[in-house]
């Protein structure tokens, strides 16, 4: 290996762990799995998710472009809306959110957490935006 390769690779790694970090924190402690996409209504898409949240994480506070709707198959979450009380959503509940809703989901159950969740979403719109 020369000396430049070496250099770069030196001064590279880190800028690349950074960058892989970033780009985790944002999307939050949600795993997200698709399903399926499907172009309707028009000008919208609907997109189904198998959503995923470890013992201990959040989701982080975020958005979506559009309404979202989910049963809770497994575990329990702690459900925060911005301007209201926290309320838990366990296995075999239902879950909604209107769009443009401030929100985070915690899963404080010390179990995994799973939800089939559907997204109702502006076309060309990121399904989900984090919020400071």
């Amino acid at each position: 290996m020369t000396w430049k390769t070496l250099t770069f690779i030196v001064i590279s790694a880190p800028v690349i762990a950074v960058g892989a970090l970033a780009q985790q924190t944002q999307q939050g402690g949600v795993k997200r799995t698709k399903l399926q996409t499907i172009d309707f209504p028009p000008g919208f898409e609907t997109v189904t998710v198998i959503a995923e949240i470890k013992s201990g994480d959040c989701a982080g506070r975020h958005t979506h472009p559009g309404a979202e709707t989910a049963y809770v198959l497994e575990g329990e979450i702690a459900v925060k809306i911005d301007g209201k009380p926290d309320f838990l959503v366990k296995a075999g509940e239902p879950l909604l959110f209107a769009s443009g809703v401030v929100h985070n989901e915690c899963n404080l159950s010390g179990r995994p957490f799973k939800a089939l969740a559907t997204y109702v979403v502006e076309k060309g719109k990121p399904l989900t935006s984090p919020v400071p």
